[in-house]
C-alpha cells in the first residue's frame, strides 16, 4: 500500500508520540534566507504546538518579526512518516507561563523526575514561550511501505 495523508487524530498521536521526537523549525530572515533549527516541544489540548527559544536568538527574532513559522517532525525509521505544520505564532513572555511550559516539554524530552528543573532554567528573563497555531498541516505515512 502507497503511503497516505494521516487522519486528525494521527496527525495529534504522531506529534504527541513518547518516545519525542525533536520538530525542525523553519523561519524566514529578514534578508530572506531561511533558518532551520531543532526544537523541542509539545502538543497542547488546543492543538498548538508549544516550545521555548531566547528572545535574541535568530529563530526568536525571526518569530517576533515573521509571525509565522513552519515546524516539520518525522520519523526517522522504516516506513518513514512526517508531518509539517505551519502557522501563525503567539509569542508570550510572561515567566509563569514560560516556565510552565518549559517544564512540561522538559518532563516530555529529559523524563519527570528532570521537569522541575527544566523548568527552572529555562523559564527565566530572555527566554519566549511559543505557540504555533496550525493554519496548515502536510502529513504522510508509510512512505516506504
Amino acid at each position: 500500500m502507497p503511503y497516505h495523508q494521516m487522519s486528525e487524530d494521527d496527525v495529534r498521536s504522531f506529534l504527541a508520540a513518547q518516545p519525542a521526537r525533536t520538530g525542525k523549525l523553519a523561519t524566514v530572515c529578514r534578508d530572506g534566507r531561511p533558518h532551520v533549527a531543532p526544537v523541542w516541544f509539545v502538543l497542547d489540548d488546543d492543538g498548538a504546538l508549544v516550545f521555548n527559544t531566547g528572545a535574541d536568538t535568530v529563530k526568536g527574532r525571526n518569530l517576533a518579526r515573521e509571525g509565522r513559522a513552519a515546524l516539520c517532525v518525522d520519523d526517522d525509521r522504516p516506513p518513514f512518516s512526517f508531518v509539517t505544520v505551519e502557522g501563525s505564532v503567539e509569542i508570550i513572555s510572561d515567566l509563569t507561563h514560560v516556565r510552565h511550559w518549559a517544564a512540561r516539554i522538559g518532563g516530555r524530552y529529559m523524563g519527570e523526575d528532570r521537569a522541575e528543573a527544566y523548568g527552572e532554567r529555562n523559564g527565566v528573563e530572555g527566554e519566549l514561550l511559543i505557540r504555533l497555531h496550525p493554519d496548515k498541516v502536510i502529513s504522510a505515512a508509510d512512505l516506504a511501505d
